[in-house]
């Protein structure tokens, strides 16, 4: 027992040594940990992790669709130019008409749903919502007449603008041929808005790739078992812009994803047109003046040579599948400010705006990179003609500047439309297109035998002055005002002054009922 008692205190010594070495140690490891913790804040303030991954789970989803949506006019097209050149040529013009006169406008005015769907769902007010798209689809369908009244005339318009009559001739035959298709792509770009605002995002993918799936398969059918030409290509066009729409509406119902906010047709959904085509304008044609600047460019190449058409048109297609990036984020942007917004919280939008515009950039970058490594044989992956590839080098070698800048101007856009200042981004696209970009573009190809490359240095010069603009006006922007205007829109404040109105009319309320009793005669 004495022995015991005698190895004890050695014992307990020991343990005691060994406890305050690992304590020691564990506070040594913990200052380390702390020290890196100390070095990634510095790095990545606090937020801005998570905010980051919300921003790549919109982003990601959105830019597949658009995919998606753009490959069905692609695999039209491809299957026509097996047709002949006159076909090719047809097919390209009657796309270009019905996106320029048709989907832009349907993509424009839904693009209204970046500001009212995702404020009001924001805001938790969500059978607001499903008002606000019954109210869409209303509009969007009666914007479909106007649309139809230009896409009718594809084949004199095209005349007047000296394009070959047979060419013109096959425009007008698929434009016809897809016009009654028009309503499935409005309700389309509407569902993927609807779902997009709510954070819901990949239903639109699943979608989009049935859609193309079968638009090949149709494609296939018609034009090599059928044998019915460009009008077996329209018609399959048409097939699948209704597939596309159809299968997202059975997807929709099938999940349940409405019932949250869909609460059956209201007649409120007949009132406050005023407020929402007020929005929905400047909505539309911050998507169509620049879509429109493209086409006009491709027109402008035209006019030059066969060359400078054909490299254009590689460009522009290569600019297409770079501003589904651009175009992701902006999305992201807006759905991540506007539900900040709509639920009072200014902090997150101000968060969410600078995150957002950060992992834009980063993005882009590598799409830089990228495009400009291979601007050597990219234009190959088009064509094998070497002088239209020498071309698209040329203009190459400056996209990478431009797709940056743009992406300033694509976000910033996005912030705009989450915080219902499409007003003002609408005045700065046009301002910046075509009062400083298009007329220095077509100056430098004309005057100084530029050729396309005079009209992408247009387009850089505007991006470059847009970029500035946006950046000032989102350091500048009173996001406080911004999210109070949110509140109201989403029915969940009333707007300035109701407050004052109302307590005036129950003044003069009491004030006639007293002197009404006043008047009244003494029965007694």
């Amino acid at each position: 027992m004495e022995e015991i008692k005698a190895k004890t205190p050695e014992t307990n010594g020991n343990l005691t040594c060994d406890r305050s070495s690992v304590t020691k140690s564990t506070t040594n490891s913990r200052t380390v940990c702390g020290g890196c913790r100390g070095h990634v804040r510095r790095w990545i303030p606090i937020g801005y992790k998570e905010e980051i991954l919300h921003v790549l789970k919109l982003a990601g989803p959105v830019i597949i669709t658009q995919l998606m949506f753009m490959l069905i006019s692609f695999i039209s097209a491809v299957f026509c130019g097996h047709l002949g050149k006159t076909e090719l040529a047809g097919v390209a013009l009657a796309i270009s008409v019905i996106n320029a006169s048709g989907v832009s406008i349907g993509m424009g005015l839904s693009s209204v749903c970046d500001t009212l769907i995702s404020q009001t769902f924001g805001s938790n007010n969500l059978k607001r919502v499903g008002v606000i798209l019954q109210r869409a689809i209303l509009i969007l369908l009666l914007a479909c007449f106007p649309c139809w009244a230009i896409l009718i005339n594809t084949e004199p318009i095209l005349l007047a603008l000296r394009q070959s009559p047979e060419v013109a001739r096959v425009s007008q035959l698929y434009v016809k041929i897809f016009m009654p298709a028009l309503p499935a792509v409005f309700m389309y770009a509407l569902e993927a808005r609807y779902l997009q605002n709510q954070g819901i995002m990949w239903p639109q993918v699943i979608t989009g790739v049935a859609g193309n799936v079968l638009n090949a398969l149709i494609n296939y059918i018609f034009l090599y078992v059928l044998d019915l030409g460009v009008a077996g290509s329209a018609a399959a066009n048409s097939i699948s812009q209704y597939s596309l729409a159809v299968f997202l509406f059975i997807y929709i119902n099938w999940k349940g994803l409405h019932k949250a906010t869909w609460g059956g047709w209201s007649k409120d959904c007949l009132q406050e047109w005023g407020s929402f085509i007020k929005l929905a304008i400047p909505s539309m044609l911050m998507l169509c003046l620049q879509w429109w600047v493209y086409e006009i460019g491709g027109f402008l190449a035209g006019l030059i040579s066969e060359v400078e058409l054909g490299a254009q048109s590689i460009a522009y297609q290569l600019g297409s599948i770079a501003f589904m990036f651009r175009q992701g984020f902006g999305v992201a942007a807006s759905v991540r400010v506007g539900n900040a917004l709509g639920a009072g919280n200014t902090a997150q939008a101000k968060l969410s705006s600078k995150v957002t515009l950060l992992c834009a950039l980063v993005v882009s970058f590598f799409v830089a990179v990228a495009i400009g490594s291979l601007k050597d044989v990219i234009g190959y992956v088009f064509t094998n003609d070497k002088e239209i590839v020498g071309r698209v080098k040329v203009v190459m070698v400056l996209y990478p500047f431009y797709h940056l800048m743009e992406t300033i101007t694509i976000v910033s856009g996005g912030i705009v439309r989450g915080a219902g200042k499409q007003m003002i981004g609408a005045l700065c696209y046009l301002v910046g297109y075509y009062f400083i970009g298009l007329p220095i573009g077509a100056s430098l190809m004309f005057a100084a035998n530029m050729g396309i490359m005079g009209l992408w240095t247009g387009l850089l010069t505007c991006a470059v002055i847009q970029s500035v603009f946006f950046i000032t006006l989102l350091v500048k922007l009173n996001w406080k005002k911004a999210t109070h205007e949110a509140l109201v829109r989403a029915g969940v404040q009333p707007p300035p002054g109701a407050e004052e109105s109302r307590a005036l009319d129950c003044a003069l309320s009491r004030q006639s009922q007293t002197q009404g009793l006043h008047n009244a005669p003494d029965i007694l």
